[in-house]
């Protein structure tokens, strides 16, 4: 849901923007768009994936974090309004989100981008993950994307080639292949029912 505000915002007004209310927003094309909080299965999908990478990062002694709903990144749309998204999950070098510390946690363009992102697809967000997130994660050079959808029970997972997504759907006990975790054992049942 696109928010009515007299003007478009730049991306120093987005990030001081404060509405005084626990809204959150991600801004497309200079306009404040409402973040759904989504349904308890979006949430328990989204904490699932974040626990399961952070897991991921630790048994493998990586320098990397997992953050879910924390971290922004700008995205290049081609307009001349801004857009910054807010990806449910993101994964990124640790040195990159110590970076952020002291700062509004958002990666702009001129900064490296994460290691993988994850979207979790609401009725509301169904073209926004497939299309529009498709094309800018691609643009951005965003090495994975995982399109996480509880609504056509479905995991797409995809990595970046030659500047374009190759996508791999995984469905039901088919294990998610994922060159960012070669060795995560997850099913598309287990990430979509959000278990063990």
């Amino acid at each position: 849901m696109t928010i009515a505000t007299t003007n478009r915002m730049t991306l120093a007004e987005y990030l001081a923007y404060d509405d005084n209310t626990d809204t959150r927003y991600e801004l497309v094309d200079g306009k404040l768009t409402k973040m759904s909080l989504g349904t308890g299965e979006h949430g328990d999908i989204s904490e699932f994936l974040n626990d399961e990478f952070k897991a991921e990062i630790r048994r493998l002694g990586l320098d990397w974090v997992a953050k879910d709903m924390k971290i922004g990144i700008q995205s290049p749309r081609g307009t001349r309004w801004e857009t910054a998204r807010v990806p449910d999950v993101v994964v990124l070098p640790l040195e990159q989100w110590n970076s952020l510390k002291k700062r509004e946690s958002l990666i702009p363009l001129n900064e490296p981008p994460p290691l993988l992102v994850v979207e979790v697809v609401s009725p509301s967000t169904i073209a926004v993950d497939y299309r529009a997130k498709h094309s800018e994660y691609a643009v951005l050079d965003i090495p994975e994307y995982w399109i996480v959808d509880p609504i056509d029970p479905k995991v797409t997972v995809c990595v970046l080639k030659d500047g374009a997504y190759t996508d791999e759907v995984f469905v039901g006990d088919m294990t998610i292949v994922s060159a960012t975790f070669p060795e995560l054992k997850l099913n598309a049942s287990q990430v979509l029912n959000a278990s063990r």
